[in-house]
């Protein structure tokens, strides 16, 4: 069975799952409008599939509650009309926005049961993440030539300490695929999330200073394809943030307690293991341990 590096065409073609941040509770506190921030991504993703014929774009939205895909372009018959419709956008993306409107509109409904004064008001960060590479895991056994997939994270929300070994799970399978995360950051304070997710995959990370140019820097760092990049210089990873968030109480720390045997970590000492069951002794919790400093694999869930 040949390996999924020989499938893939040789030169410049991509893959570029976008995952697009669409959590109401972050864009209702922006400077910037959602709809200025979609006028800069759909100008993006035109750039991205005119750089080459044979470039796939796919967009998950990325809601408070819920995610879900809202575009493929190898499954759009007008792939090739961009012309505009009437509204200043270019007509391909037309199931786009329509697919968008009601994903918007139904996560609205769902924020407003589901949110809490308790909660941060997060994206969920390792919904569309899982989505992504099992579309891209899909693509790979395919059994044809693909392009050379990357995940692109367009987000504004914080980051969720809930959903830590889940966006870490998703982190380490897209390593083992050789899949690189880009990110980018538009929000106030940055992601320690997306921050460890391109360092440990080997994408780019940037946060944008000026978001009334966002589509200059998306087009100038985020649209070129992984055969290019070894002759452009991209932004290094300076300063990442590799803090975990604890099992017990869900928050981010910088030290604690882990486990040796499943690695699960604790803000707090206790006798048994939550996640293992593994019963505390003197040999089985490194006590007062560096969670930042610390080598881990995923934990198993």
């Amino acid at each position: 069975m040949p390996s999924v590096v020989s499938k893939q065409y040789s030169d410049d073609v991509s893959l570029l799952v976008l995952l697009l941040d669409t959590n109401p509770l972050f864009w209702s506190t922006t400077s910037i409008t959602f709809s200025q921030f979609l006028s800069h991504v759909l100008a993006f993703l035109n750039a991205v599939l005119g750089l080459n014929q044979l470039n796939q774009v796919v967009v998950i939205a990325t809601g408070y509650s819920s995610c879900d895909y809202i575009y493929d372009s190898s499954l759009t018959s007008n792939h090739g009309n961009l012309e505009s419709n009437g509204t200043g956008m270019p007509a391909l993306f037309g199931s786009l926005l329509k697919k968008l409107e009601d994903f918007v509109t139904k996560d609205e409904e769902l924020s407003r049961e589901e949110v809490s004064e308790d909660r941060i008001p997060s994206c969920l960060l390792s919904g569309s993440l899982s989505m992504a590479l099992c579309y891209i895991q899909r693509v790979f056994r395919s059994g044809h030539l693909h392009p050379q997939p990357r995940i692109l994270c367009l987000q504004g929300s914080p980051d969720g300490p809930e959903q830590y070994v889940a966006v870490m799970n998703s982190i380490f399978s897209a390593q083992r695929l050789m899949v690189p995360i880009d990110s980018c950051y538009i929000g106030v304070q940055n992601s320690a999330f997306l921050q460890q997710a391109s360092y440990i995959t080997g994408g780019v990370h940037h946060t944008p200073k000026q978001l009334d140019g966002l589509f200059q820097y998306l087009t100038t760092i985020f649209a070129t394809d992984l055969h290019s990049r070894s002759f452009v210089q991209l932004p290094k990873p300076i300063g990442v943030d590799f803090r975990a968030s604890c099992f017990c109480h869900k928050k981010t720390i910088d030290m604690g307690y882990i486990c040796s045997v499943c690695l699960s970590i604790f803000c707090e000492h206790h006798k048994k293991c939550s996640t293992c069951g593994s019963v505390f002794g003197q040999s089985k919790l490194d006590d007062a341990s560096s969670v930042s400093d610390k080598k881990r694999k995923a934990p198993s869930t």
